[in-house]
This record gives structure tokens, sequence and C-alpha cells, in this order.
């Protein structure tokens, strides 16, 4: 293969990886995380915040208080991004904030079944219980080591929190149903994902243009490459539609609504509700199933649109909207450079070099699956059958534990992101923090699991 055939490879896996991504990953988790984060930076008092996760918030309530709500929150790295901008926005301690950052997507507990069920439960129960004692201790260390900066904050920015927030009934209620679409769309359970009904679409094209995506983007299950369907070649230009119109709707907000705000809103109500039916190409057309994601979405979205109507005042939707778009504009564009590379990386990286490296239990072998895991990003649930193929190509168990917690922390999109919010300083020392303790969980764990 010469350079040009090399380079041309590298770019196809990097593109592949990225329509894969936002294809699979941005609508029912990404956009509903990003209306989260946008209603908890509005909507929220900073009062609120500050009483349990704030700078100057007892540690015996702020540590708890970011487990609960990591554990809530169970969802992948790149969803609980916005989130962590948020809550750091309202005046959320750095340590806190570290915590729930950390814990959040490391103890989703479908992947924690999944691995009790695909590689063992010494390695399920040692991936929850080791990501606790971490997460409080990466947040207890990185609180100390920035203690100063931290201090200077609550002077520059005073303790709001005087005892007396309240938050109103309606924004728990609005609050409420974001989360609740961000749940529905991201929970892994029959009653939402096994289809009740099936219809086909005549769609004689479907068949073969799908084959023609498998070629283009080969999925390969085992090692994580979901591929591109019909379905989420639709949904990326729908995706492509929502940044036109939101550009043009969202982007002066805070000064007032126009035509384009509303036919923005529709645009995403609409992807989120296509995005939530089940479809595969065939012979005979688009095969459509209908499960109660779907029903659930739809349900959801028409009680948020009517409380943001009926319930909420002009001036809150807009503060909403405007922070929800802020955030698209600070997040989007590193996370999707982040994919891309680590698309390129995923090609680069020669299967053979895992029993080479991770064969036994040294600290090279751990600490290799660790930087691995920065270069090459695997979503939720995907981690798994990853380390199971890894395990299979004669990874020791050690450093397959090492690859576990270090995975969904460590993705090159994440450090981008994270450094853009807490600075380049906070995060170098966060990044050398997660490899320590990940590499030192495989090395201790691999002793005992021979």
């Amino acid at each position: 293969m010469n350079i040009l055939e090399y380079l041309a490879s590298a770019l196809q896996a990097g593109l592949g990886n990225l329509a894969a991504y936002l294809a699979a990953h941005v609508l029912l988790c990404l956009l509903p995380a990003f209306l989260v984060a946008g209603a908890m930076a509005a909507l929220v008092p900073k009062e609120a915040i500050m009483k349990y996760l704030g700078r100057d918030a007892s540690k015996w309530v702020s540590y708890p208080a970011a487990l609960l709500a990591g554990s809530v929150l169970a969802v992948c790295s790149c969803t609980i991004l916005p989130l962590f901008a948020g809550i750091r926005k309202k005046g959320a301690g750095l340590g806190p904030a570290l915590t729930f950052m950390f814990f959040a997507p490391a103890s989703n507990i479908l992947a924690i079944m999944l691995t009790g069920v695909q590689i063992g439960m010494d390695i399920a129960l040692a991936r929850i219980l080791l990501c606790m004692v971490f997460g409080v201790a990466i947040g207890l260390i990185m609180s100390w080591l920035f203690r100063k900066e931290e201090a200077q904050e609550i002077v520059n920015n005073g303790l709001p929190f005087s005892g007396g927030a309240k938050v109103p009934r309606r924004i728990w209620v609005f609050f409420a149903l974001l989360l609740a679409v961000l749940i529905v769309g991201t929970l892994q359970v029959g009653l939402l994902r096994t289809p009740f009904a099936w219809f086909t679409l005549p769609a004689t094209w479907a068949a073969p243009f799908q084959a023609w995506l498998d070629r283009v983007v080969p999925p390969n299950p085992a090692l994580g490459i979901e591929g591109v369907s019909v379905q989420g070649v639709f949904l990326i230009g729908l995706l492509a539609l929502i940044g036109v119109t939101a550009w043009r709707g969202l982007n002066k907000v805070d000064e007032g609504f126009n035509a384009w705000t509303g036919i923005s809103l529709g645009v995403m109500s609409f992807t989120l509700v296509i995005a939530a039916f089940q479809v595969t190409a065939g012979s005979d057309g688009l095969r459509v199933g209908i499960a109660g994601r779907l029903l659930a979405e739809i349900v959801l979205l028409a009680a948020l649109w009517w409380m943001a109507l009926r319930k909420m005042e002009q001036e809150e939707v807009q503060s909403w909207l405007w922070e929800m778009w802020r955030f698209v504009k600070q997040i989007i564009p590193l996370l999707i450079t982040g994919v891309f590379i680590a698309g390129i990386g995923r090609a680069l990286v020669p299967s053979s070099w895992i029993q080479a490296v991770s064969g036994r239990n040294t600290l090279l072998g751990n600490l290799a699956p660790v930087i691995f895991a920065i270069f090459i990003y695997f979503p939720t649930l995907v981690e798994v059958p990853v380390a199971q193929t890894f395990l299979a190509l004669g990874m020791h168990r050690g450093p397959l534990l090492a690859y576990l917690l270090s995975d969904p922390e460590l993705s090159l999109q994440s450090i981008l992101v994270t450094s853009s919010i807490i600075g380049k300083k906070k995060t170098a020392v966060y990044v050398i923090l997660v490899g320590i303790f990940s590499t030192a969980a495989g090395l201790i764990f691999g002793h005992f699991a021979g």
C-alpha cells in the first residue's frame, strides 16, 4: 500500500467514524443533554447548585451528591460533557463537578451488567466500586491542588447561597420533562426498544444503498465500528438542517424570537421522533418498527413544548435556548474533531499489538490500554464488546480493567471539551490522575486475578 492509499484509508476511517457517531449518538442522547444543560444553566438558581455542589459546600454533602447525580444520569461521556459544563457554570466546585463527570459515564448500570455477563462479575464489581472510590479521590485531589484558584473564585463571585433558594414547581416539572426525554432516548430496556408493530415502506433503492454504505463504512461490532444505516444518513441530513435553522433562529434568541426559532425547534423535535423509529433496509424496502421509545418521545416532547408555551415566561425560554445554543457552539466542534481523529487512530492500531503489549500484568501492559483509550473512542456499552475482543486476543484481565476504567473518561474529544471548560492545566492534571489510578487498579486487580 503506497502512502496515498494509506492516507486515503485513514481519512475514510475518520470520516466513517464521524458519520457513524453523528447518526447513532448525537440525537437521542447528546441533543437532549444540551437541552438539559441549557435549562440547568438558565433556570436552576445558582443557590440550588451551590447548596449541594458548591465550592464552599461540605465535602460530606457535595461528593455524595455528585455520586448520586452521576448514578441517576448514567450516560456516556459525550452526553455528560454539556451537563458538566452546566453545573460548573452555575458554581459547582471543581472537585464535586469532576467526581460527577468521572462517575456518571463509568457507572452506567447497563454497561456494568453487560460487563458482568460478557466478561465476568469480578470485572463488573471492581469497575463500579473503583469508579466510585476513584471519582471521589480524584475530585478531592483536584480540589486540594487548585484550592487557591477555587478560593479566589469565591472571592470574585461571592457565596450566593444563603439558605433560602427555591426553585418554582413549574421549573422542576419542565426540568423533569427534559431529563425524561434524555433518559427515554438512552435507556436500553425492552419496553422502550422492542418494536410492537412493523410496517414496510416501498423503497427498492434501500438495500443497494445500504450495501454501498457498508462498503464505505464497514461495520465491525467486535471492534466497536457501528457503520452507517440508511436511517443514519437521513438523520445526518436532519442534523445539518438543525444546524442551519438554529444558526438563524437561536444565535440571537436572547434578543427575541423570530420565525427561524420556531422552525429550528420544530426540526429538532421532528428529528428526535424520526430517530426513535427502528428502520432496517431489506430487499422489499424499508422495514420500520414502532417501539415504546417512539410513543414516549412524542408524549414527552408534546408536554415539554406545552409547558414552554403555556407555563414558562418568555424570558425564561429565551434564556434556556440561548444557554443551550452557547453550549452547542462551545462543545460540538471539539467533539467532532475528537471523534474524527479517534476514527483515524482506530484504523492505525494493529490488533497484534494487544497481545504483545498487554498480554501480561505489567506496568506497561496496564498503561498501554489507558493511552489507547485516549485516542480510540468507543461509546458507552460499545466498550464492553471491544473489551471482550481484547480479552479474546490475549489481553490480561488487569489491563482489561484499566481499559474499562479509563475508556469512558479519557477520549480525545472529552479532553478537548473539558479543557475548554476548566482550562488546559486542570485538564492535564485530571488526565494524569485518571491514568495513574486506572493503571494502578489494573496492576492490583491483575495481581489477584492471575
